[in-house]
């Protein structure tokens, strides 16, 4: 079952009360305010003479950037049915690429911390592993609005050890108003949570590692590429041809979010320039 309204939560406990606040939306801004409280507190460490406001207006700019550039690269990925139905397609409540956002963001946060004269490198540290948080947090906004993020159909039974919710649903009252078959399809904002609370841990557990400003975004970009790319072999979404390969535009991206993520990390291993960052 799918719960795109809190009035559809409720009602699932018993409750009747109406309450049309979408799902997704709740998720996201739960996301939102706790990676910027996340990201604030880890500012504070790495350097204590900010601004208290300032890791706030930085994230803000970011997520609104952000939320423009996961739109564009959505619309990026579906030129035709763009050109077919483009107003629908920019007032859809779904439909927003999280590498966009995460690319437009990155680079408007980026802009504003520079024209602060702020370094930049233990900034990036900070907001990793808040990042990483967040999206686990809304990809749970996915999974319970049902908001087309799903997988491709299932063919096979799952491993008896396995719960059956967690190998396929048919998402059963969706935000998208897709109507999906038995047996359903993969869970896929089950799995990418999961393996983002994981990943998040991994980075709150390295982020006092001595390392120089920037190793750990560096750290974070191979974990959220890896992670998507994986989680894009049995998710649903227009594919291209390259070298004989089908893949998908969040594989190429992710794939070189990896392959920058390891250069950032052999280039930001050596704690020498960083010494205050090894954790007290």
């Amino acid at each position: 079952m799918s719960y795109p309204y809190l009035t559809d939560v409720l009602h699932a406990f018993g409750v009747d009360i109406p309450l049309p606040l979408p799902t997704f939306g709740l998720m996201v801004g739960t996301a939102f305010f706790t990676a910027v409280w996340l990201a604030r507190v880890e500012a504070r460490r790495l350097l204590p003479q900010l601004h208290p406001d300032f890791m706030s207006n930085a994230c803000m700019l970011g997520f609104v950037a952000g939320l423009v550039g996961a739109r564009l690269f959505h619309l990026l990925e579906y030129p035709r049915e763009f050109l077919a139905h483009p107003l629908q397609m920019l007032l859809s409540r779904s439909g927003f690429t999280i590498f966009g956002g995460l690319i437009i963001g990155t680079l408007a946060g980026a802009w504003y911390v520079r024209r602060k004269q702020v370094p930049l490198a233990p900034l990036l540290d900070a907001v990793s592993p808040a990042l990483m948080l967040g999206y686990a947090i809304g990809r749970i906004g996915c999974q319970i609005s049902g908001d087309g993020d799903w997988g491709i159909a299932v063919t096979g039974a799952p491993p008896a050890w396995l719960p059956h919710w967690l190998w396929s649903q048919t998402y059963d009252g969706n935000i998208a108003g897709v109507v999906i078959p038995p047996p359903g399809v993969y869970p896929t904002p089950i799995y990418e949570s999961l393996m983002s609370f994981a990943a998040f841990a991994l980075l709150w557990k390295l982020r006092k590692h001595a390392h120089a400003p920037g190793w750990l975004f560096g750290v974070y970009l191979v974990l959220a590429g890896i992670e998507r790319f994986l989680v894009e072999l049995i998710r649903v979404n227009t594919t291209y041809t390259i070298f004989g390969a089908q893949v998908t535009q969040a594989q190429i991206i992710a794939t070189a979010c990896i392959a920058a993520g390891v250069i950032v990390c052999v280039w930001r291993q050596n704690p020498r320039d960083a010494k205050s960052l090894a954790a007290k």
